[in-house]
C-alpha cells in the first residue's frame, strides 16, 4: 500500500485496527498533541514577529525597501498566527466535546451496572410475599399497640366503687 493510500485511509495506525476507530484516550492524546505543537508554532511565531518589528525599525528610513519587505513578512506571520489561533479554539472545542461524550459513556456504562445490580437483587424477591409480611407487620403492630393501651390505661382501683 503507497504511503499516500495509508494516509488517507488511516493504514498505519496500529491503535485503531479492528475497533472501527481509535478509542476516546487516543484522540484526547493526538488532540493535546496537536494543541502543544500549535502552540508551540504560535510561540515560534510571535518571536519572529518581534524579530521583522525590529528589522524595520532599524532600517527605517534608511531602507525602505527592506523596511517594507520586513514589515510584509510580519504581516504574513500575523496572519498565520491569527490562523492557529482560529485552529487551536476550534480543536480545543473538539476535545472539550470528546471529553463530555467520553463521560456521558461512562455515566452511561455506570447506570447500566446498577440496573443489572438491581435486577439481582430483586429477582429473588415476589410481590405477594412482600405484600403478606406487610400485613403481617401492621398487624403485629396492631397488637403490641393494644397491649400497649392496656398496659397503659391507669387501673380503676377504687375509682369504680359504688357508694
Amino acid at each position: 500500500m503507497s504511503k499516500i493510500s495509508k494516509l488517507f485511509k488511516g493504514g498505519g495506525s496500529a491503535g485503531s485496527k479492528g475497533r472501527g476507530g481509535p478509542s476516546p484516550q487516543e484522540a484526547l492524546a493526538r488532540l493535546r498533541e496537536t494543541e502543544e505543537m500549535l502552540s508551540k508554532k504560535q510561540e515560534y511565531l510571535e518571536t519572529r514577529i518581534e524579530r521583522e518589528l525590529a528589522i524595520a525599525r532599524q532600517h527605517g528610513t534608511k531602507n525602505k525597501r527592506a523596511a517594507l519587505q520586513a514589515l510584509k513578512r510580519k504581516k504574513r506571520y500575523e496572519k498565520q498566527l491569527t490562523q492557529i489561533d482560529g485552529t487551536l479554539s476550534t480543536i480545543e472545542f473538539q476535545r472539550e466535546a470528546l471529553e463530555n461524550s467520553h463521560t456521558n459513556t461512562e455515566v452511561l456504562k455506570n447506570m447500566g451496572y446498577a440496573a443489572q445490580a438491581m435486577r439481582k437483587v430483586h429477582e429473588n424477591m415476589d410481590l405477594n410475599k412482600i405484600d403478606d409480611l406487610m400485613q403481617d407487620i401492621t398487624e403485629q403492630q396492631d397488637v403490641a399497640q393494644e397491649i400497649s393501651d392496656a398496659i397503659s390505661n391507669r387501673a380503676a382501683f377504687g375509682d369504680e366503687f359504688d357508694e
